[in-house]
């Protein structure tokens, strides 16, 4: 009796050990989904709702930007956020890098940022991207891990500013176009943009002359055109100090209005002269469009809503052209954006 007890006592723990065993594996999905999972569950809504701390970095102190900065203003009154806003008094790569570590310290939740120097910066911008939302502004990094693009699309603006010379060369003639260096990425864009729009036209492109952004050899380069081709029929500027080089020297050789102007950018003398009739149009982006566009998206990409970055990872704000006819009031507008 005493064995046969043993036995069913035996069988008895064994079927409970094995109902406990095969109990286990569903009491611990019952545990795992009633137990909160801490981080996992809270982060989400914690990151959408948190207070963002965005950052704005441009790549010099010029007018330019100080316009992109009412467009950050204005998001910031929207969002109702705070904005770190740098200007590099230099304009140079190494101290855009301290600022952006700098920032990167500070632990901010994105940066807009308009390279000096995109293609050496693009292993910065990548091991930046690492640690936070990166988006481009102004000056592109096509080949880094950038979130998003925001600015202008070049070969359109080329592309407009050769709709414009069309205008002003309707039986066609030769032009030269004026560049600081024809191999940086807006300035090739615009340039096969320009020669698109172009295209079957009788207008010739007799050459690129470039100056790497020294104003006076800028100058010195159209006064040499002027002497070299008698019959020029206009220039082209495409950086924005270009516009007021050619200006000038045809002013000094009593040229103005014999020579076509076409130009980019909204330098108080390119106003002046399209003003006067001296410049027939500028190509103007819209910096204020840059300022505004990407503290919104990054806001909202932030908060989870992945629609604002296209497939492309681009977003273009379109190029206006300035005529004699708008041109009063886009300076007023322009002088109030900078708080004049």
């Amino acid at each position: 009796m005493q064995v046969t007890y043993l036995i069913l006592s035996i069988l008895v723990i064994s079927k409970s050990v094995m109902r406990i065993h095969l109990a286990l594996p569903v009491l611990i999905t019952m545990l795992c989904i009633a137990i909160p999972r801490g981080n996992a569950q809270r982060s989400a809504p914690q990151k959408l709702n948190k207070q963002l701390s965005l950052a704005f970095v441009t790549n010099n102190p010029a007018d330019f930007w100080m316009v992109a900065r009412k467009g950050v203003e204005k998001a910031e009154k929207e969002l109702g956020i705070k904005v770190d806003y740098q200007m590099p008094s230099n304009g140079t790569a190494a101290e855009q890098t301290q600022i952006v570590n700098d920032l990167l310290a500070k632990g901010v939740d994105g940066i807009a940022i308009s390279p000096v120097d995109p293609d050496n910066q693009t292993n910065f911008i990548n091991s930046t991207s690492a640690r936070t939302l990166v988006f481009t502004q102004d000056s592109d990094a096509p080949h880094s891990k950038r979130t998003c693009f925001i600015g202008t699309d070049n070969i359109a603006a080329g592309y407009q500013a050769g709709e414009e010379l069309k205008k002003a060369l309707p039986r066609g003639g030769n032009i030269m176009i004026f560049v600081g260096r024809r191999d940086a990425r807006n300035a090739a864009d615009r340039i096969k943009g320009l020669k698109e729009s172009l295209g079957q036209s009788r207008i010739k492109v007799l050459g690129v002359r470039t100056d790497d952004t020294d104003r006076v050899k800028a100058k010195a380069n159209v006064s040499d055109a002027l002497i070299r081709y008698p019959k020029l029929a206009a220039c082209v500027g495409i950086w924005s100090y270009n516009g007021p080089a050619i200006l000038s020297a045809l002013r000094d050789a009593k040229k103005t209005g014999k020579v076509k102007i076409v130009c980019f950018d909204e330098e108080e003398d390119v106003l002046s002269g399209i003003k006067n009739g001296e410049i027939s149009a500028a190509i103007v982006q819209q910096p204020f469009q840059f300022g505004y566009q990407s503290i919104i998206n990054m806001a909202k990409f932030l908060r989870g809503d992945k629609s604002v970055v296209p497939a492309n990872r681009q977003v273009f704000i379109p190029t206006v052209v300035i005529r004699q006819k708008n041109v009063a009031s886009f300076r007023k507008q322009l002088a109030q954006l900078r708080g004049r």
